[in-house]
């Protein structure tokens, strides 16, 4: 049953109803308002009822308390007989009390009264802006809430929400931001909004769809990223301006992500992992499989054991299945073990953009290896070392070295292949090395 589907009438009475929702009888009221529209809609009478004489028996003033007449008279009975001065003012104090109560309560009832008028005037407005029958309207109607969200879904989608919070006046509304662009630009620079943002300079849906072909396009034919970067951030923040959330979102942050990780961009690349999770959360499909190993990944970078293990213990049945999450947790599992060659030969294997990720920390698993072999063996030669940490060459293998200012070795000047290197003086250096360069780990971005 869609909302586009009621009666002006019934989402005026349904708004009205919700707006007296507290938060004593709030289960109460969304249970019966829920059977009330069932039935009518079960009896094909939404259209005939008249909503407006509907009454909620849930929304219903309570009777007040009535006292015991007996056992005020008892109690009469048994007080001592006060003057008539004493009772003058006794009475004159329960008026005073009562006049007060009153008065509170019709400021209360004032103010909630105004609320409703608030929520209905919205509605209306909601309503025209989405009929108003343009095609940029079309395009964005799975925006448009008809009703607040507690009963709605969202058009077009099934993502739906079953909480919602009473009206705050400290609250900012953002249905009263949200807009339809109107600009037919294909590119713009980004900028950051220190004002109420402006339909005339915000690209409504069809456009944007169009901006990310050319910059994927652009894309292929090796497009500065710096430049690139900056039309994709304009491109979410005309889709967040606007709330627009389904598919092509997510394909907009997928290919963002992926294009941040080969540039080594991670605060962007963190950003858009950050803002995918709440779009998987709301239930609109993507690559999930692929980011939750990304995810597994950098949690691995970032040696935050609490939290992988939790998002790890959440994985569904599906994710586990998945390739790419089955090598994130295998890379988990060899660095929890300290098997560094399996570790390595991962890393070699990794699938999608994994090995992006683990470059980040594919040194600081070789250093801590190295530091364990270090106190195993007397001396290493470069060919086991270039086997057990999966070098391409041997040069890549002395650079990695020469970084870590290791030099000792036994015999520098026969040729690289048959080189080795002395572990008893290597360790010390290597165990500072990795304090001051590993102990810390520095993540740019929101993850």
């Amino acid at each position: 049953m869609s909302s586009e589907s009621w009666p002006p009438q019934l989402k005026e009475w349904v708004a009205k109803c919700l707006g007296s929702i507290t938060d004593a009888n709030r289960p109460e009221v969304q249970a019966e308002l829920k059977q009330v529209i069932s039935e009518a809609f079960a009896s094909n009478t939404l259209w005939t009822t008249d909503w407006a004489g509907v009454q909620l028996k849930s929304l219903m003033p309570k009777p007040p308390p009535v006292f015991n007449s007996l056992k005020r008279k008892s109690m009469e009975s048994t007080t001592p007989h006060q003057s008539k001065k004493a009772k003058k003012a006794l009475q004159k104090s329960a008026a005073a009390s009562a006049a007060a109560m009153d008065f509170d309560d019709q400021a209360a009832l004032s103010r909630r009264a105004e609320r409703f008028q608030r929520e209905h005037e919205l509605e209306k407005m909601k309503s025209l802006r989405v009929t108003g029958g343009t095609n940029n309207n079309k395009a964005n109607s799975h925006q448009a809430h008809f009703l607040p969200r507690s009963i709605s879904s969202r058009t077009g989608s099934s993502y739906t929400s079953n909480e919602e919070p009473e009206g705050d006046p400290n609250v900012i509304d953002w249905d009263r931001y949200t807009i339809v662009g109107t600009s037919q630009e294909i590119f713009k620079d980004y900028l950051r909004l220190t004002s109420e943002p402006k339909p005339e300079t915000i690209r409504p849906y069809p456009v944007l769809q169009k901006t990310l072909e050319e910059l994927k396009a652009l894309w292929k034919q090796k497009k500065s990223y710096a430049w690139v970067c900056n039309q994709f951030k304009s491109l979410r923040q005309d889709l967040t301006v606007q709330r627009i959330k389904n598919e092509f979102t997510v394909q907009v942050y997928e290919i963002h992500a992926r294009m941040a990780l080969e540039c080594n961009d991670m605060v962007e690349y963190n950003q858009c992992q950050a803002t995918l999770r709440t779009l998987y959360d709301l239930g609109i499909p993507g690559k999930v499989e692929e980011f939750t190993a990304y995810r597994i990944l950098m949690l691995l970078h970032g040696r935050n054991r609490t939290e992988l293990n939790l998002f790890v213990g959440q994985l569904t049945p599906r994710q586990r299945a998945d390739k790419a999450v089955q090598h994130a947790l295998d890379v988990q599992r060899a660095q929890a073990m300290g098997n560094y060659q399996r570790l390595c030969d991962l890393y070699m294997k990794a699938p999608n953009m994994g090995a992006y990720i683990m470059d980040h920390f594919i040194d600081r698993e070789r250093v801590k290896g190295l530091m364990v072999m270090s106190r195993a063996y007397k001396k290493l030669s470069f060919t086991f070392l270039q086997t057990t940490f999966a070098f391409e060459t041997t040069e890549e293998i002395k650079q990695f070295l020469a970084d870590h200012q290791v030099n000792s070795y036994i015999n520098p000047n026969v040729p690289d292949n048959e080189k080795m290197l002395d572990t008893k003086p290597m360790l010390p250096e290597l165990t500072k090395i990795y304090e001051e360069k590993y102990r810390k780990v520095m993540i740019k971005g929101a993850i």
